[in-house]
């Protein structure tokens, strides 16, 4: 049985009418099952049970087998110590969590007949995510060219518009710097959505001069990004070095517990994009404008070569911050005729996959590069989230339509 099967058994209750219990024979009565945790951390959380008529507020860890809970390494992370009950379909084995205490389990009784359940899971996830979500789904689906090529184009625009605004906020704080600003930008992306945060306030926190003066020596960047990340737990070379330049700077690490490890594959990582990071600062010197002043793409992937790199990671750092730059200064600059470029590199990348992307290929919509998929996540977080219908091109055509058959 797939782990996210367990999941819609457990969100949609599936399991009422068993009686459930811990592993240790206490009585489970479950009053909510909590909310969905798409991030790291904890599957669901402000779930509320009762065990052995005990009531408990907290989170939900699911896995197919208890020993899933050691193989995540979560016994190691303090986010876990929250976890009130692990569900499960088979307990192999007790577990702990990151003080030492035993977390209670449950093996979760539901409904044996699992091509019964894989068929209500299909159907779910497809409703979800092709109807609930984008009001104009129905109409898509029997005609997709409602969606123009004209409205996306404008909607990249609307999008790079969005960024460089984001950037233009950051100019601000950077006194105009644009080195600086592109090296925050640069750092937040590097955390590759799940670490952005803790990666831009160590960034933040580590200005780029300090990071310059060591700027020929790889081993004493790393370990200056390392030391102020607060991960510098099993290098004893890097935490010697890092204390000196510590003490050099007057500096103040961050608390290391705030990067997320959870549900991470090893290349994700924050120590070991952490190191990517000092690599490309080790060998970009004027990284901006080798940035600006080139518009060829196999150049610019060139620049974020570092070691474990891959190219769909390089494409993130593409698509979210070297072509929003170039497309920011050429409108800062009013260059038109260069932002338009700088757009146009979005159609020699390949597309995104995230699930917003899946949603729009299930609509019937052609998805061939990230221009196509930059201008989607527009769409749909602007516009079909806040239910901007009105202000879509494509819910304006619905509408329109609507009226003439009315008169």
């Amino acid at each position: 049985m797939p782990e996210i099967l367990l999941h819609y058994i457990w969100e949609h209750c599936l399991w009422a009418g068993f009686e459930q219990q811990t592993t240790d024979g206490r009585s489970v009565e479950i009053l909510s099952v909590g909310e969905h945790n798409r991030d790291a951390g904890p599957d669901y959380s402000h779930a509320r049970v009762l065990i052995d008529g005990k009531e408990w507020v907290g989170n939900i860890e699911i896995h197919v087998c208890s020993s899933d809970w050691l193989r995540h390494r979560h016994h190691l992370d303090s986010a876990y110590d929250t976890v009130i009950l692990h569900v499960v379909r088979t307990a192999d084995k007790p577990i702990y969590n990151s003080r030492g205490e035993l977390v209670p389990q449950c093996e979760l009784q539901y409904p044996s007949d699992t091509d019964y359940l894989s068929q209500l899971f299909e159907a779910a996830q497809a409703m979800d995510s092709a109807f609930t979500r984008i009001g104009c789904a129905e109409q898509l689906v029997r005609d997709p060219l409602l969606l123009t090529d004209g409205w996306r184009r404008t909607l990249l625009h609307k999008r790079l518009e969005c960024k460089r605004a984001s950037i233009e906020r950051l100019l601000q704080i950077t006194k105009g710097s644009w080195e600086h600003a592109l090296y925050i930008s640069l750092a937040r992306n590097f955390g590759f959505h799940t670490n952005s945060l803790p990666f831009e306030q160590l960034a933040i926190n580590t200005p780029l001069s300090y990071l310059q003066k060591h700027r020929n020596s790889l081993f004493q960047l790393t370990a200056l990004l390392m030391g102020q990340a607060g991960l510098l737990d099993d290098d004893a070379a890097l935490a010697k070095e890092y204390e000196f330049l510590r003490t050099k700077f007057s500096l103040t690490p961050m608390d290391g517990s705030i990067w997320k490890h959870a549900r991470l594959r090893p290349q994700n990582s924050p120590e070991l994009r952490i190191r990517q990071f000092a690599q490309l600062l080790y060998q970009s010197e004027s990284l901006l404008s080798k940035i600006l002043d080139t518009n060829d793409l196999k150049e610019l992937m060139a620049l974020f070569a570092v070691d474990k790199m891959g190219r769909s990671s390089i494409d993130i750092l593409l698509i979210n911050t070297v072509i929003p730059y170039k497309y920011a200064y050429a409108m800062h600059r009013h260059d038109q005729a260069r932002a338009n470029e700088a757009a146009a590199l979005m159609e020699q990348i390949a597309p995104e996959n995230n699930t917003i992307v899946r949603q729009w290929r299930v609509l019937g919509q052609s998805i061939q590069n990230a221009a196509d998929t930059q201008a989607l996540l527009h769409l749909y977080q602007n516009y079909c989230q806040h239910h901007e219908c009105i202000n879509c091109e494509v819910g304006y055509q619905i509408f329109q339509d609507r009226q003439l058959r009315l008169f």
